[in-house]
């Protein structure tokens, strides 16, 4: 893969302070990325800001809870006063409880779900794909999700097909201009919302979650599936 040189560049990550986020964080900084660490509170990442630094690049922490509207503006019209955000990795989501019932989900779940899973999404990339296109580089890489055939989860699933749709449909309008944008299925994960049972390690996510921020083909409108890349180098 001809990869791109991310070192100095700016990555936002959401949901950075544990999980999947933190690995794409670690990933981040081995390449020379800085990292603006999102979290709902900033003592969250304060121990990862430190280790990041470690490696040599720059951090940057911010709180915004993603299920309220208001902080989310207030959290991009902050991070527009600072170093210019050249990677967006929108992975902070939330899965609401499991629902024996399935004929009656609540509608506070699906509200809730689309709030953090779609609507922040979706808010966040519309706000730093301008300053990408105007600098004819950027990578947005949204996390979904391969869940199918559990209608007792169904509010995280219908949300996770919401921000496929989003990027397949939005991907034609960033044709030509720099800015990738793709889907990233992280696969079952050990995590707090993967559970103790899934069959792979968190650290299983590296290196293929970093793959949509370093290509340089193109490639836009796809599906990366980071468990294809478990065991490899990149």
């Amino acid at each position: 893969m001809n990869k791109a040189n991310i070192k100095g560049k700016w990555a936002l990550v959401t949901g950075a302070s544990r999980g999947i986020g933190k690995q794409v964080c670690l990933g981040l900084a081995k390449h020379g990325c800085n990292v603006v660490l999102h979290s709902r509170d900033i003592s969250h990442t304060s121990e990862l800001a430190k280790e990041l630094e470690s490696h040599g690049v720059q951090t940057r922490q911010i709180a915004a809870d993603l299920g309220n509207s208001e902080q989310v503006s207030k959290m991009v019209a902050e991070l527009s006063t600072g170093p210019n955000i050249d990677i967006v990795y929108n992975n902070a989501a939330i899965m609401t409880q499991y629902c024996s019932d399935w004929l009656n989900v609540p509608s506070e779940d699906l509200r809730v779900s689309f709030e953090v899973n779609v609507t922040a999404l979706m808010k966040i990339c519309h706000a730093f794909i301008p300053g990408m296109v105007d600098r004819g580089w950027g990578r947005i890489i949204n996390v979904t999700s391969g869940i199918a055939d559990q209608p007792e989860l169904i509010a995280y699933a219908v949300s996770k097909a919401a921000v496929d749709k989003f990027v397949l449909d939005s991907v034609g309008k960033l044709e030509g201009t720099g800015v990738l944008m793709n889907l990233l299925d992280p696969g079952w994960l050990r995590t707090d919302l993967g559970g103790p049972n899934a069959p792979n390690s968190v650290e299983s996510v590296l290196p293929g979650a970093l793959v949509p921020a370093l290509i340089e083909d193109g490639t836009s409108g796809k599906l990366f599936r980071a468990q294809d890349y478990a065991g490899t180098e990149i």
